[in-house]
């Protein structure tokens, strides 16, 4: 996707769907009157109670984590009261599933929500909620990375087959397939050093959180470089931005399509005041 600038940049919001929080629909409605271009949820089948691995936030991981409904049967919801509202996950935790199942989740929820689904993917940081699962910490982004190329295969092949050191099955008949024939766009979100190659061979955009580290452009458009692809055609999506108008607007001039601000897990009453408060700024910013 080319750069948009200020006038063409487009802006959602991520939020934990909980059981005790605003629930997906009413939410997607109420983005949708506002506005908004996308609503991203995350994942979290599980938590582990013992609690070893650290929350990356720092301090107590927050409950929100262990409530969350499960992004695509929120996701379908969402898609089934809206008609412009651009769907995803933000991230998936794609190294936790079965990638023949998840290629036709994802496959179902692009053609009934009529090609409006975004892939967001990520390898985690919870060690144990991984080995619940039987996935392989260290080799988290090889896996997923296998997952990636063996749903992109299934997305696109009428007898899909993947044989890799991960992933491996004789060729299948999957449906329904994707409304575009390369899949939903992938996403990564992380922001380790390595993102750039990664999103260079297997991925649509990038989901950096909270901002742009020094030379990120340059070294994105370097990776893609090498694979003969260019910068202009992946698309950026700046997650936990600052409703900070100079400060969005700053992002936008480095290269940022997409804006997505959070919304807390909290009820009804109170995220549609902040919602409002997102719309104030936003149009300030386009202004």
């Amino acid at each position: 996707m080319a750069f948009k600038g200020i006038k063409g940049a487009q802006f959602g919001v991520s939020m934990f769907p909980t059981d005790y929080a605003i629930q997906p629909a009413d939410l997607a409605q109420a983005l949708e009157e506002r506005g908004f271009d996308s609503l991203f949820f995350p994942e979290h089948t599980h938590i582990p109670v013992s609690r070893k691995t650290p929350f990356p936030g720092g301090g107590d991981l927050p409950r929100q984590y262990w409530r969350s409904h499960d992004p695509f049967v929120a996701l379908a919801v969402c898609a089934a009261v809206t008609k412009r509202l651009r769907i995803g996950t933000g991230i998936c935790l794609l190294i936790e599933r079965d990638p023949i199942t998840t290629a036709k989740e994802v496959a179902s929820l692009d053609m009934i929500s009529g090609g409006r689904v975004i892939f967001g993917i990520g390898a985690g940081w919870n060690r144990e909620e991984m080995e619940n699962h039987g996935a392989s910490y260290s080799n988290r982004w090889a896996i997923l990375r296998e997952k990636v190329l063996a749903m992109r295969e299934i997305w696109s092949s009428d007898e899909a087959e993947f044989h890799g050191e991960y992933v491996d099955f004789d060729p299948i008949w999957s449906w329904p397939k994707p409304t575009s024939p390369e899949g939903p766009p992938v996403w990564i979100g992380a922001n380790s050093k390595w993102v750039f190659d990664r999103i260079a061979d297997y991925a649509d955009g990038w989901l950096p959180i909270g901002g742009l580290g020094s030379g990120s452009m340059d070294k994105l458009d370097e990776a893609l470089s090498k694979r003969g692809r260019k910068i202009e055609d992946v698309d950026i999506a700046l997650f936990g931005a600052f409703p900070d108008i100079e400060n969005i607007k700053g992002r936008i001039a480095q290269g940022v399509d997409e804006v997505v601000f959070n919304l807390p897990s909290s009820p009804r009453d109170e995220v549609l005041p902040i919602l409002d408060r997102y719309m104030d700024v936003i149009a300030k910013v386009k202004n």
